[in-house]
């Protein structure tokens, strides 16, 4: 049998193979926002992933986010465990608030609308909103389904980021993950460069 690698040889070709294997790994990361605008090299022309496909990883998104993740039934499930009673009250203040106050000036009206007579129409109109809530909520329903695209919402959202802005995003949410994979890199590539080492001494 051949002698065996001297102990340099063990942790030389390891060590290379490991720092091939970390900047590969990272360089294949960074490609994938950078260079954010197009650019040749010598005559190849390359832009980061994202940037270049922007536009269909817009489209994809708005897909994924508004035939599956929300939907108008969903927007309406969650409207529907608003406090109705508080917000048509604050409405109708708002709403009505200075249209009765001028009414109240009035001679013969405004002795009418005391503050309890005011405050029991409110309570009679919110009631009333609130016992054909269902109804409320299938027509706010129809309307949305109408009106509100969520998949080209998102898709217009996202088709419009700045790359930059699209890569912090995506790294608060993956940066874990794609250090994971630069770091594999470089344990692969320290595997290999043993495998290598042990390969030549079984040749030799």
């Amino acid at each position: 049998m051949p002698p065996a690698p001297d102990i340099w040889t063990w942790i030389t070709i390891p060590a290379i193979g490991g720092l091939i294997g970390l900047m590969t790994n990272w360089l294949a990361v960074k490609m994938i926002f950078r260079p954010v605008k197009p650019r040749r090299f010598l005559f190849i022309q390359m832009q980061g992933l994202i940037a270049r496909r922007q536009q269909e990883l817009a489209k994809a998104i708005g897909n994924v986010v508004g035939n599956h993740l929300v939907e108008h039934k969903d927007v309406i499930k969650s409207l529907n465990k608003l406090d109705f009673a508080g917000i048509l009250g604050r409405v109708l203040d708002t709403g009505l608030g200075p249209k009765i106050q001028e009414l109240r000036s009035l001679p013969l009206i405004g002795g009418f609308l005391t503050e309890d007579r005011i405050a029991d129409i409110k309570d009679s109109i919110t009631q009333s909103i609130l016992d054909h809530r269902e109804t409320v909520l299938d027509e706010v329903e129809k309307g949305l389904s109408k009106g509100l695209d969520v998949p080209k919402l998102v898709e217009d959202k996202v088709a419009s980021f700045e790359i930059l802005k699209l890569e912090r995003l995506i790294l608060e949410v993956a940066n874990r993950e794609l250090r994971a994979i630069v770091v594999l890199g470089g344990v692969l590539g320290i595997m290999i460069g043993l495998l290598q080492v042990g390969f030549l001494w079984l040749r030799g």
